[in-house]
């Protein structure tokens, strides 16, 4: 039997952030969390980046039953939506330093397929246990790792948001964690920003998610819980149920926080139908009063007039902040990661020619390897063939050179025809005269000595030999 997704999710600003800066994704294939930094419109624009890059995987038909395509396609739209922010980021200097922390998570084939980076978390409600797929990059997740924190410490640290890796404008690596684990139906999973996870407790989230069975409402519970909790930063929740049985074509997939304002091209980029998600229903506590009534009392901005418009007035040019424009985000499809939305095609090749770049920097290094290799392998043997020669050449002995008795310096051998003996010195003795024997030494290699000395007194010796005879 198929499975498939029923998700929900539910995104809020919160009671302290005067704007939402994360972005999620509810689909049936597809489900994602993007929490952005940089400033008001920075956060936004990266998240937004990030979530529409990846939205096209939600009709992967190219990539139905193919886990290992999935796991390619998603690992470089994650990467395509770095070069999309980083390009962005350069041409507007206003958003410069603007980053997303991306979570990812497809069901294909009876598979999850999880991407990973920053400090947004996921986890799975299996057979009653709450497993978190996610390993947070964050400074104090660090920390703990090498034991120099307790989670405990973790949570109350002045530097729990600072995060060691994400998507964007940083000299860091933008490449994602990514797995693969069986699925099942009846599983639950929740992605979140660390609004939620930093605020509630996983025993809290494992009951919620366990005992409240309806998605929208879990969702909201959730959130709600997180904002009660003192939670000061943006809240998004994701909630995902793994469903067999047919997918309901009419279903919407849903999209919240920073990439609502984006709807057109979350539909037209993943071919789907795409809403906006249900906002919070806020339930009545202190921090939402206090939050309502510093809301009140701030100033509402003056619209800008037509002729500053015409002007050419860019907002952030004076103070303000960009609008979150996503116009130039590349992603990719169905055939061998072919654009299902080309409007950035060029960031794409810039991407393709790092690809091809690397690659023949990787051929090169291999090129490189092979020929110290092979001059390493040339050193030896000529060290070791010098080495020979050397000690060779330390040798003596006795042998037959033109029908006489000589003495030799070196060994009765030779190595590629090279021999590795000469006549140090010759005498009058005639081999014939010998003995069959000493005969028989000279001819099969000779009589080996130690030293010249040791030589001639051979030498000498068969010359007696051979006047005895």
């Amino acid at each position: 039997m198929e499975l498939h997704l029923a998700s929900t999710l539910v995104s809020d600003r919160g009671y302290v952030r005067k704007d939402n800066q994360d972005s999620g994704f509810a689909g049936s294939v597809l489900v994602a969390v993007a929490d952005g930094m940089g400033g008001h419109a920075g956060g936004a624009t990266a998240s937004t980046i990030a979530i529409r890059t990846l939205s096209h995987m939600e009709h992967p038909k190219a990539f139905r039953h193919n886990v290992e395509a999935v796991c390619r396609a998603v690992e470089k739209s994650i990467l395509l939506a770095h070069d999309a922010i980083v390009g962005k980021a350069s041409r507007e200097k206003s958003l410069s330093g603007m980053g997303t922390t991306v979570d990812a998570l497809l069901l294909i084939d009876s598979y999850w397929i999880l991407a990973h980076i920053g400090d947004s978390r996921v986890y799975l409600l299996h057979d009653g246990n709450l497993i978190r797929l996610t390993h947070d990059h964050s400074y104090v997740q660090y920390l703990i790792d090498s034991s120099i924190l307790t989670e405990e410490e973790a949570k109350i640290h002045p530097q729990k948001n600072v995060v060691m890796r994400v998507v964007g404008d940083f000299n860091i690596n933008p490449r994602p964690d990514i797995c693969v684990r069986r699925a099942q139906a009846g599983d639950r999973c929740l992605l979140c920003s660390d609004g939620l996870s930093g605020s509630l407790e996983d025993a809290t989230i494992k009951d919620t998610l366990q005992n409240v069975a309806d998605r929208e409402l879990c969702a909201q519970t959730l959130v709600n819980m997180a904002l009660k909790a003192g939670s000061s930063d943006n809240v998004t929740a994701v909630v995902a149920d793994c469903v067999s049985g047919p997918r309901n074509p009419k279903q919407p997939a849903l999209v919240g926080g920073a990439v609502s304002d984006s709807l057109e091209s979350i539909a037209e980029t993943s071919r789907e139908k795409v809403e906006v998600a249900p906002a919070l229903v806020e339930e009545d506590s202190p921090l939402k009063r206090a939050s309502d009534l510093l809301r009140e009392d701030e100033p509402l901005t003056a619209p800008e007039s037509d002729a500053a418009a015409e002007e050419g007035e860019v907002a952030g040019a004076e103070g303000g902040e960009p609008p979150a424009d996503t116009a130039e985000i590349p992603v990719i499809g169905e055939k061998d990661l072919n654009p299902a939305d080309p409007v950035d095609a060029q960031t794409m090749e810039q991407y393709d020619k790092g690809v091809a770049k690397e690659a023949k920097r990787k051929k090169k290094r291999w090129k490189v390897a092979i020929w110290i290799f092979l001059c390493l392998c040339l050193t030896t043997i000529l060290s070791v063939g010098g080495y020979l020669f050397y000690w060779s050449q330390t040798q003596y002995y006795v042998g037959e050179w033109e029908g006489y008795v000589a003495v030799y310096k070196g060994v009765s051998t030779n190595i590629l025809g090279i021999r590795l003996s000469h006549v140090e010195e010759s005498t009058s003795v005639p081999v014939s005269s010998l003995p069959p024997s000493a005969r028989q030494q000279l001819k099969g290699g000779g009589i080996l000595a130690s030293s010249l000395p040791q030589a001639r007194q051979k030498a000498e010796k068969l010359e007696g030999e051979a006047e005895q005879k």
